[in-house]
């Protein structure tokens, strides 16, 4: 039932009942009818019993309505809950997800550099096989001619880093070879400044020195390994973090026909050399086997 409905019904009641009361004694000559009244005359316990009862009527119904009211806000707030447990789980689960994409970026992010490294050491790698190959070439031919052309003993040579100009080499992430391009002197022809190495002519005992300069620095040293063939010797190596840094060492070794000694630049470390040839690679044999 319309609120409207009921409220109007209730104060029609009480004014009926209001006027009822108000109503003289039948019998009294003082009796007058409420001009324009829809009342009649009759008995007042009957309409008030009457009003009562559509009062009553009025009250179950509203009654009922709240009931149903009161039973329809209990499941709107049941729902309400259950929705915003599902809503908190969501969102737990959202800002899981988020922490997973965090940690997958930060994976892939480690990957990538240590990608980027290993391609970095490939292409060293790859470089210094094709050095090594194409030197190995040079030094068939050279050992042949060598051998045409009877026992050569008198060799010696010395060498600078930099033929003209100057400024650092380095650092790189491996090993590398340097390449004394400057030549001096060169008694003999068995060192090549295309390829940087030393090829021992004849059988004997010969003696190598080598100068590493370079310019002081906090994270990267100077320094560079004498090789022969494959095997490391000697090492030349120093720390400085401001200023020059220089360096320098010296072997004698009992090489066969064909072996090959050269330098390389250790790993992470800058080397300096300039119109001055502050660094300097030299050889010579001392005598034959």
């Amino acid at each position: 039932m319309d609120v409207t409905v009921i409220f109007t019904l209730l104060i029609i009641c009480s004014l009926t009942e209001a006027q009822l009361q108000q109503q003289p004694d039948p019998d009294s000559n003082s009796y007058l009818k409420p001009a324009g009244s829809h009342v009649e005359a009759g008995n007042p316990s009957e309409h008030q019993q009457t009003c009562t009862q559509d009062i009553n009527a009025v009250l179950r119904e509203m009654s009922a309505s709240l009931a149903g009211l009161k039973v329809e806000v209990k499941y709107l707030q049941k729902e309400n809950e259950v929705n915003e447990k599902e809503l908190e789980l969501q969102k737990r689960e959202l800002d899981k997800l988020k922490q997973q994409d965090q940690a997958n970026k930060k994976e892939l992010e480690l990957q990538k550099r240590e990608l980027d490294k290993l391609k970095q050491q490939d292409q060293a790698h790859e470089g210094e096989l094709i050095t090594i190959k194409a030197s190995a070439n040079i030094t068939e031919n050279q050992v042949e001619a060598l051998r045409r052309e009877g026992e050569v003993k008198q060799v010696a040579f010395s060498a600078s880093l930099m033929d003209s100009g100057y400024g650092d080499v380095g650092p790189f992430n491996a090993k590398t070879t340097l390449v004394f391009r400057r030549v001096v002197t060169n008694i003999g022809n068995a060192y090549n400044p295309n390829t940087g190495f030393f090829i021992a002519p004849v059988r004997g005992v010969y003696h190598f020195v080598f100068h590493i300069h370079g310019h002081g620095h906090a994270s990267h040293p100077t320094g560079a390994v004498l090789f022969k063939n494959g095997e490391r010797t000697f090492v030349a190596y120093e720390y400085q973090p401001s200023h020059f840094a220089s360096t320098a060492n010296s072997i004698t070794l009992l090489l066969e026909v064909g072996d090959v000694v050269f330098l390389r630049q250790w790993e992470n470390t800058r080397i300096y050399d300039s119109d001055s040839h502050h660094t300097t690679f030299s050889g010579h044999l001392i005598f034959t086997m």
